[in-house]
């Protein structure tokens, strides 16, 4: 076993409301990473420009609250951090 530290993410995509299944993976990482010690990392995948609304994403960020879960890093949107990517990529 390694001693890397965990790291999760929770990474909706705001089309919509929060759904009993992705609360139920928010739910399951956010139990991981606490259990372990770990981060849990909220990345609203907005990439998706015809569906994604800040209505929803303010949606989604109120529901995990209601459900008591908080994230230890974000909410990153990765509209906002496509030069972070491309960078990386060009690494590649």
């Amino acid at each position: 076993m390694t001693d890397t530290p965990v790291r999760v993410r929770f990474a909706p995509s705001p089309t919509g409301h929060l759904h009993i299944g992705g609360a139920r993976t928010a739910l399951f990482n956010w139990l991981f990473a606490r259990n372990k010690k770990g981060v849990f990392i909220l990345r609203i995948e907005d990439t998706d420009n015809s569906r994604s609304t800040k209505e929803y994403i303010e949606a989604i960020i109120d529901g995990m609250k209601w459900l008591g879960l908080d994230w230890d890093e974000g909410p990153f949107r990765q509209t906002e951090r496509f030069d972070i990517y491309r960078a990386y990529g060009e690494k590649l």
